[in-house]
C-alpha cells in the first residue's frame, strides 16, 4: 500500500513539477500554455507561478517518502489544483492550453483523493 501511495504521489508531484520549466524564458510559458505573454507584468506573474509549482510539485515527491507530511502535501495539491479547476470553470470560454491543465489537474486531483482513500483505509484499526 505505500508503495501505491509513494508512486501516486510521486506522478502527482512530477504533474505540478513540469510547468516549473516555465521560469526560464517567455517562450517556454508560450509553449506550456499556448498563449501569448504581451507584457512584462505577466511573464514576471506567470514565471512567479512557475516557482510556486516547483515548490508545491517537489514537496508533493518529497513526501512520498516522508509519510508524516502526506496530508500536507495532499491538501497543498487540493487547494492548488480544486481552486484553478474552479477559476477555469467560473470563468469560461478558455483555450486548448488552459483545457490541458484543467485536466491534468482533474488527472492529479483524482490521484491525491485516491491517496487519501488509500492512506485513511490502511489506518483502520
Amino acid at each position: 500500500m505505500e508503495k501505491i501511495v509513494a508512486g501516486v504521489l510521486m506522478l502527482v508531484g512530477l504533474i505540478n513539477l513540469y510547468p516549473a520549466v516555465g521560469v526560464f524564458s517567455a517562450e517556454t510559458l508560450s509553449g506550456l500554455y499556448r498563449i501569448d505573454v504581451p507584457s512584462a507584468d505577466l511573464l514576471i506573474l506567470l514565471r512567479h507561478r512557475a516557482v510556486l509549482f516547483g515548490m508545491l510539485g517537489g514537496f508533493i515527491i518529497y513526501s512520498a517518502f516522508r509519510p508524516a507530511l502526506q496530508w500536507w502535501a495532499i491538501a497543498s495539491g487540493l487547494v492548488s489544483m480544486l481552486s484553478f479547476i474552479a477559476l477555469a470553470f467560473v470563468v469560461g470560454n478558455y483555450g486548448s492550453g488552459i483545457r490541458q491543465v484543467v485536466l491534468a489537474d482533474v488527472v492529479a486531483s483524482a490521484g491525491l483523493f485516491a491517496v487519501m482513500g488509500l492512506r485513511w483505509w490502511s489506518a483502520k484499526p
